[in-house]
């Protein structure tokens, strides 16, 4: 008989979230770990396992598990490897072959992306792009990521890293300092850590009044910025037309080399909504050739936000 279910794992920075999947999508029971509290690949793995076993040994078997769909940073899907991942305490400069590690702990066929190309999987399998086989997802959090499909299948590259959209360069002189090292990336104006700078930027230098002003500099968030544009601040709304513009702009250069049938954004940010969508469909059309002008649909993920990373890594097993 077909093994009905498969196993989601979210690796973040902090946290590991793990989710028991069916075939529908339905996250039918979750749990979490610390991803930060070892310095040592081997211990995060035994303890990944020993999770992913009390997890799915409450109520069904392993024996009823397809396999496990991975999303991690630095992953690579090619080499089942982690590699270089700074933002994790175990990770460092290193290359782990962190797919292999979990076979061999648990004995289930593993499977690893990225986080950005996990959502992209998820979106294909489970949510907003079910039938589509050529979309973009943009994740818009802490960073912008972002993940490729091309003729139904993810787009890896040579390497397995292709995708880092957000690390396209908008602003060629004098740009904003990325975490990239590099300047002027996409990632450093639309991200929520790049509205909070354009917040921090436009109250530096202009008189304009505005709900930000009651908030220190070095405190404000992008959830700030979106609270005062909803309540009408003009100051807030600038920021929101200024980030939807520069992301449209850059979606018109992503449509170029792919032709998405849709570019879908997911993450914190989305929940400005029109407030972001509006711009960012305007600045798209506008800076589009007219082949492609008001053809390109922008959508809004359809993954509950609370089980999307679960789901996007999950929609990787079933590939298994």
């Amino acid at each position: 008989m077909e093994k009905p279910y498969v196993v989601g794992i979210d690796i973040g920075a902090t946290t590991a979230k793990i989710g028991i999947v069916d075939a529908r999508g339905n996250v039918l029971d979750q749990t979490a770990i610390r991803s930060n509290d070892t310095a040592k690949s081997e211990e995060f793995v035994s303890n990944l396992c020993d999770a992913v076993k009390r997890l799915v040994e409450k109520s069904y078997s392993l024996s009823d598990v397809r396999g496990i769909g991975i999303g991690a940073p630095n992953a690579n899907y090619y080499n089942g490897t982690i590699e270089n991942a700074v933002n994790l305490t175990w990770g460092g400069q290193q290359v782990i072959p962190f797919a292999q590690m979990m076979t061999d702990c648990i004995g289930l066929p593993v499977r690893l992306t990225n986080d950005a190309n996990a959502a992209a999987v998820g979106e294909m399998t489970y949510g907003a792009a079910r039938g589509m086989k050529n979309f973009i997802t943009i994740t818009l959090g802490t960073g912008v990521g972002s993940g490729i499909v091309v003729n139904g299948g993810v787009l890896y590259g040579h390497d397995g890293f292709a995708g880092e959209l957000g690390h396209v360069t908008m602003v060629r002189h004098n740009g904003r300092l990325c975490g990239c090292g590099k300047t002027g990336c996409l990632e450093a104006y639309a991200s929520a850590t790049g509205v909070a700078r354009t917040a921090r930027e436009k109250l530096e230098t202009t008189v304009t009044p505005s709900l930000l002003r009651n908030i220190p500099l070095e405190d404000i968030t992008s959830k700030d910025v979106f609270e005062a544009a909803v309540q009408g601040d003009e100051l807030a709304k600038e920021i929101f037309e200024f980030t939807g513009k520069m992301l449209g702009e850059a979606f018109a250069d992503f449509v170029v080399f792919s032709s998405p049938e849709a570019i879908i954004l997911f993450g914190g940010l989305t929940k400005a909504g029109d407030l972001l969508m509006k711009p960012v469909v305007q600045s798209m059309n506008q800076n589009l050739m007219p082949m492609w002008r008001n053809k390109i649909k922008v959508l809004f993920s359809q993954l509950k936000e609370s089980d999307a990373a679960i789901l996007g890594a999950s929609g990787l097993a079933w590939e298994l």
